[in-house]
């Protein structure tokens, strides 16, 4: 082997080296975000989980605050997050929800829950009525309100387990009226 073609083998080599550590270096910095992303996550499922337990001594769930639903879910915050108020706003890309509290001291009246919009529009109607039926009266009637079909399908089955609709099925389609008080079937 000459020295010549050890020397351009020698400087492969540190390319390589240098090639290598610089992607380790890329893919650290990658993880300590992917990480600090991580954490923020953690932080806001405890503050979840906190508030949840807060709630869990009620006896009415159905008067559980309601989940804003026009909030798309963006995965990954991209800025320094305070905290879990801000950390809400970072991932969602919109402005933070004000609390109870807050709508409160503004004066203004909180807006109703999608059950009880749902239990109402199917107080109104005398038959059997589809999740779609009900969610197009619901886009009709609160054009400020725009839960997706599954948002409606899930509220319709949580006021199902809770007894203050019933279900009925029809072939493939599954229809829902309101439960009468007193009325036994």
């Amino acid at each position: 082997m000459t020295s010549q073609s050890a020397a351009t083998l020698r400087s492969r080599y540190v390319e390589q080296a240098a090639s290598d550590l610089e992607e380790n270096h890329r893919r650290q910095r990658e993880l300590a975000e992917r990480i600090a992303v991580l954490k923020q996550e953690e932080a806001l499922l405890a503050d979840i989980l906190k508030l949840a337990e807060q709630y869990e001594g009620f006896a009415d769930s159905s008067r559980l605050p309601e989940q804003l639903q026009e909030e798309p879910v963006v995965g990954g915050a991209e800025q320094a997050i305070g905290g879990p108020r801000s950390r809400r706003s970072a991932r969602t890309g919109t402005a933070p929800a004000r609390t109870t509290a807050e709508a409160g001291a503004k004066g203004k009246s909180r807006r109703p829950l999608l059950g009880d919009l749902l239990v109402d529009l199917l107080g109104n109607s005398t038959e059997p009525r589809l999740a779609k039926e009900l969610r197009e009266e619901l886009l009709a009637k609160h054009p400020d309100r725009e839960p997706t079909p599954q948002v409606v399908r899930n509220t319709l089955e949580s006021l199902v387990a809770k007894g203050r609709i019933q279900r009925h099925k029809q072939q493939r389609s599954v229809m829902y009226t309101l439960v009468v008080p007193g009325a036994d079937g």
